[in-house]
């Protein structure tokens, strides 16, 4: 079932500062899918290799930059010869003051945190860096590295300043299409409804769940849940609800060897042949066909 999936919160040691880099040499969990309760970065010096985000296969090459929401799914390789940093952190980390949900990040408006939009839009965009730009990045991350390593005076914030330096080196290259894709993408209106509808649905997607179930979560009516998520989102509760159960089973079928059977159950699907038409519907290719296809690539 989904519980086979991993997910991991900092240790003890960087839990206290809500931050962690590390480079190759003290990397050994690759290759096995897991979610994180964090944001997780990493930029790629050398080598190249796999990774998958989600559903997303992307080749990393020198200079790539990839960007991981919290608790979404996603496994990388790693060749002998690669040089690569990673960096976990909370977002309270980034921004003290920034109250946010991580399970609702993608419905941020981006004026209210500029940061996170390549975390949003990665599934749109190969984030990669060279000369300068590329200088900066490896630089950023040795200060990260230094200064974690020496946890002294200053050092978180120096440490949030070369955060900061890194992402928005990022942000600055890439300004152009994260501005095309934060305009195409739907606003939030800021009700907490809608946090409180996502976070239940998130929670309990392989129980049965009525639109009644939601909108007592949220504290409001359903007939305010339907008006909600039509504004917001352009969808319907059952449409919404099947997106997310289908994008589950996704990942599940890229990420893991777990029964076609149970991704469907673990999904919130009770009938398999209505699961096998449903994903046919939506991604063109059975579930066991995507499933290999994943495996090819």
């Amino acid at each position: 079932m989904s519980r086979s999936i991993k997910t991991y919160s900092m240790s003890q040691d960087t839990e206290r500062l809500g931050f962690a880099i590390r480079d190759q040499s003290r990397i050994t969990r690759t290759g096995q899918a897991h979610r994180h309760e964090f944001f997780q970065m990493r930029l790629d010096v050398t080598g190249e290799t796999r990774h998958h985000i989600g559903s997303d296969r992307r080749l990393l090459s020198p200079g790539s930059v990839s960007f991981v929401l919290p608790y979404r799914m996603h496994r990388g390789g790693r060749r002998g010869d690669s040089q690569f940093y990673v960096i976990n952190f909370h977002h309270r980390f980034l921004r003290p003051e920034m109250n946010i949900d991580p399970l609702c990040v993608e419905s941020l408006p981006l004026d209210r945190a500029p940061e996170l939009a390549p975390f949003v839009f990665q599934h749109h965009i190969d984030f990669t860096l060279d000369g300068a730009d590329l200088t900066t990045a490896r630089d950023a991350c040795r200060q990260m590295m230094a200064q974690s390593e020496r946890r002294g005076l200053f050092s978180a914030d120096l440490i949030r300043a070369n955060l900061l330096r890194l992402i928005g080196t990022v942000c600055q290259r890439y300004e152009s299409e994260l501005s095309h894709f934060a305009v195409s993408a739907v606003s939030p209106s800021g009700d907490g409804a809608l946090v409180q509808v996502s976070r239940y649905i998130t929670a309990h997607l392989a129980q049965q769940i009525s639109l009644a179930d939601v909108a007592s979560a949220a504290d409001v009516s359903p007939t305010q849940v339907t008006r909600l998520l039509k504004r917001e989102t352009g969808k319907t509760f059952m449409q919404l609800l099947t997106e997310r159960r289908l994008s589950n089973a996704q990942e599940l079928l890229a990420n893991t060897t777990m029964r076609i059977g149970d991704i469907a159950e673990a999904s919130g699907f009770e009938d398999n042949a209505y699961f096998a038409r449903r994903f046919r519907q939506f991604f063109r290719l059975s579930p066991r066909d995507y499933r290999s296809s994943s495996a090819r690539n």
